[in-house]
């Protein structure tokens, strides 16, 4: 593995190629947050509220399907609003994949991103051990708290909705928040927070189950063991099957529900390996994959 992953990537086929899809989800991350900062900063109302609920042009709802099932939980009935907002984010995940709301969408993925970034350029090697099945019983507890105490517990403490209120109202603790995930992806757990604990993470991960969009490393044969795609990726072990396992009739699809679609895999892999599946390919595989 190269020093720094995606130096031959870059040497072979430019800087563009071997950071365009990390440049494009920090335009989707930075274009989502401007979203709503335009609107309480120069009255340009893109988007209306949080990401909990908001209003798309003053007119589209959307809602954190999450959010709903929580409010649900304690006993409170959503507004036909907000079931609305739901079904359309849904929808939209369903068809592109849930998780991509994790790189592609949420504020505290920048927070971690530099964590990782920050860990590699230091060679932090201690790793500190959970089992990444944690989140889910994490998720597990945010809908069971709710339906003991009545109250949306999880939205107290949750990183995602603090960051941007705290853009929005002033971030007061939700700084303090975020230094401590920083710090533990940094020095206790490599990808601990996105990769391992997030209850919303394992939320959108139950959702990308389906999906119209997935990576494929339809180009295996030509890869040369060089692990830059399993130092980026942050859900590591999703690569073993699609990238080496062949021999083993594992189809090349990355049909693993954990993939955020973050797309690095593309980007520093300079054998060109991976690639973007989408439509009825996606289907066929998975058959394959599955015999």
């Amino acid at each position: 593995m190269s020093r720094y992953p995606g130096a031959e990537a870059t040497a072979r086929l430019g800087w563009w190629r071997s950071h365009r899809f990390l440049l494009l989800r920090r335009l989707s991350q930075f274009g989502v947050l401007g979203g709503f900062l335009l609107g309480p900063l120069a009255g340009i109302w893109i988007l209306e509220g949080n990401l909990s609920s908001s209003l798309l042009l003053e007119t589209v709802p959307l809602t954190d399907p999450l959010t709903l099932l929580q409010s649900l939980a304690a006993g409170h009935w959503p507004i036909p609003t907000l079931w609305l907002g739901a079904g359309l984010v849904l929808a939209g995940y369903w068809l592109v994949g849930g998780r991509v709301f994790c790189s592609w969408v949420c504020p505290v993925n920048l927070v971690t991103d530099a964590a990782a970034w920050l860990r590699g350029r230091l060679g932090l090697k201690g790793n500190g051990q959970f089992n990444r099945s944690t989140r889910y019983w994490l998720l597990a507890m945010v809908l069971v708290a709710p339906a003991i105490t009545g109250v949306l517990v999880w939205e107290l403490v949750n990183p995602v909705s603090l960051t941007l209120r705290g853009l929005l109202f002033g971030m007061g603790a939700g700084w303090a928040l975020l230094a401590v995930l920083f710090l533990f992806d940094l020095f206790v757990v490599e990808r601990g927070w996105c990769g391992h604990l997030c209850p919303v993470g394992a939320f959108y991960a139950l959702v990308n189950r389906v999906g119209f969009i997935k990576i494929s490393a339809k180009g295996r044969e030509r890869c040369s063991n060089c692990m830059d795609c399993y130092a980026v990726c942050p859900e590591r072990p999703i690569l073993r099957g699609p990238v080496h396992g062949a021999k083993r009739g594992h189809g090349p699809l990355i049909a693993a529900q954990e993939c955020t679609n973050c797309g690095r895999c593309i980007d520093v892999c300079a054998e060109q390996v991976f690639e973007i599946t989408v439509g009825f390919a996606v289907k066929a595989e998975k058959t394959s994959e599955n015999k």
